[in-house]
């Protein structure tokens, strides 16, 4: 018997699943692709907050799935006896002018207020980050608290063996029984915009590059626009392009090599570090800009999570629970902007 059938493995439907099971459901989740096969396989895992201003729903909503994140990844880690990289070391940003830092305090202002005393955001002199401080014109920093470092690939493989720990059935076809939800991706998105005869959502590809550098007990980086990510296995990600037109979505050209140079400008050490990896996957945005969570727009008696774009790791643990409770009781906890009438 089955009580759940999660279309997609990725983060948002492995999450999903993993909070119906936690609620008792007989689960199964079916991707044709296997485990993390789009862009939930991919190797940055920047969990950065959205800037503490201007609060509503969606910063809010993110807050909260931050702040579950360690107990979160900690029981998925404890259950499959697999790491998903997570760690909650923070995040540096440099400061580039006068303008820059009063919006900075201003910022650090918002937080103390929006972020319940739960996380920080602080402005440091760039000589307190020791060696791992990125170039900074004013020579101060931004230091957040709250920012997170996962692996995803790794986090939705340790995703996948917990559900299986669970009793939970994770195959490449199968019927889809019981309450159906569709995590299908920005492929899921540009089918859905195909049947609604207009765009709801669609794909933005990014590319990235894994170095080998063992810098896994310090905090991520955000300058010129670059994420540098260290890793928990001794390597550092950095990431990503955004392109909204491509050809071909899983290759990488030379727009990643200009990315790896600002990133080697901003942080000089960096340079000599070997390249394990490029990666290069499609991105599922809906129009909205916010995930697409609720009941299905086209099949009134299924669901749908998709359109995490790239915060879907940063949302999922909330995410799934929001759904687990409108999938297994009737509760309807998702914010209006959330909803596929959001993105219509």
């Amino acid at each position: 018997m089955v009580d759940v059938t999660v279309m997609g493995a990725g983060a948002f439907g492995l999450s999903v699943a993993w909070a119906c099971v936690q609620r008792g459901a007989k689960v199964q989740v079916i991707d044709p692709n296997g485990v993390a096969a789009g862009s939930s396989g991919g190797i940055v895992g920047a969990l950065a907050p959205h800037t503490p201003e201007k609060w509503n729903d969606k910063k809010a909503f993110q807050f909260e799935s931050l702040i579950m994140a360690e107990a979160f990844w900690s029981e998925v880690g404890a259950v499959a006896g697999l790491s998903s990289g997570y760690g909650r070391l923070g995040r540096l940003q440099p400061i580039a002018d006068e303008r820059a830092m009063a919006l900075a305090k201003a910022r650090a202002d918002g937080a103390r207020s929006l972020w319940q005393g739960k996380a920080v955001w602080d402005i440091i002199p760039a000589a307190d980050a020791g060696e791992w401080a990125p170039q900074s014109p004013t020579g101060f920093l931004i230091k957040d608290s709250l920012s997170g470092r996962i692996h995803p690939r790794q986090a939705c493989l340790a995703l996948a063996a917990a559900l299986r720990a669970k009793g939970a059935v994770i195959a490449t076809d199968g019927d889809a029984l019981g309450k159906v939800v569709w995590a299908t991706g920005w492929r899921g998105l540009v089918d859905l915009s195909d049947q609604m005869g207009r765009m709801v959502g669609n794909g933005v590809k990014g590319q990235a590059v894994l170095l080998k550098l063992d810098r896994s007990d310090l905090p991520q980086l955000f300058a010129d626009t670059v994420h540098i990510i260290p890793h928990a296995d001794g390597t550092v990600a950095i990431g990503s392009t955004s392109e909204r037109e491509f050809d071909s979505p899983n290759t990488n050209d030379a727009q990643i090599d200009a990315v790896l140079d600002r990133a080697i400008t901003a942080m000089p050490v960096l340079a000599d570090a070997p390249v394990l990896e490029k990666w290069a996957g499609v991105r599922p945005r809906a129009k909205s800009r916010a995930p697409m969570l609720g009941v299905h727009p086209m099949q009134p008696d299924a669901y749908i999570a998709n359109g995490g774009f790239k915060i879907g790791f940063g949302m999922a643990p909330k995410v799934g629970m929001v759904m687990a409770d409108l999938i297994l009781d009737g509760r309807d906890t998702i914010p209006e902007g959330f909803k596929p009438s959001a993105s219509l």
